[in-house]
């Protein structure tokens, strides 16, 4: 009877932290880094004023567990795409994709992650987590260009990638009008072409991957 007591608190603190990210989460989305207080993260949860730090160390950890979670948002649509690929091209492709999304490529998202970025500079927790999804772009890109690409061409091609990627998501805070999701797709993978040339491109959109 302990025993399940404990499961079922354990349970509950679990999904009162869940709420809390996710209350937190709408938050940045809306008004970024800067629009996030303890009040204001539990208002959004439905919860008691101060409960946060029931639940959480401090605001700073909460914090710390949304931008994983907002992080992995992205990296799970990057997943999805990745897995109905059926050529190394298609791989590629798919990491733009999934990291344009129509209905969160818009300006107050875009605000949110810039927010983030301009924090990461002096926050080393928050420059790790930077570090985790960069690495994990790099690890994506690998496996779709490594049986054509040696490890120094891989680097070379994600340094530009990675910096286009950045680049169009802050045109897109800046305005409404100034790139669209399509318009910063196109763009990718006509910079994957001219990177990679004609004759990588074509060996990758004829190299089938192995059936998982």
């Amino acid at each position: 009877m302990a025993t399940r007591a404990r499961r079922q608190k354990t349970r509950i603190q679990d999904i009162r932290r869940i709420e809390l990210i996710e209350a937190a989460h709408r938050i940045f989305l809306r008004d970024g880094l800067k629009g996030l207080t303890t009040t204001r993260i539990c208002h959004e949860a439905g919860m008691s004023q101060g409960i946060l730090t029931y639940y959480f160390k401090d605001k700073d950890q909460v914090l710390f567990e949304m931008v994983r979670y907002a992080n992995r948002l992205i990296m799970d649509a990057v997943v999805v795409n990745l897995r109905l690929a059926e050529t190394s091209w298609e791989r590629l492709t798919a990491i733009i994709d999934g990291n344009f999304p129509e209905e969160k490529f818009e300006r107050n998202t875009a605000n949110a992650w810039i927010s983030f970025y301009a924090e990461a500079a002096h926050n080393p927790r928050y420059a790790q987590l930077q570090n985790i999804f960069y690495q994990r772009l790099r690890s994506n890109i690998g496996s779709a260009l490594s049986p054509l690409c040696s490890k120094g061409e891989i680097d070379h091609f994600v340094r530009g990638f990675a910096a286009m990627l950045d680049g169009f998501w802050l045109r897109r805070g800046h305005s409404d009008d100034d790139i669209s999701h399509l318009e910063a797709k196109a763009l990718l993978v006509e910079y994957s072409e001219r990177m990679l040339g004609a004759g990588t491109v074509s060996k990758l959109k004829r190299l089938q991957l192995r059936a998982a």
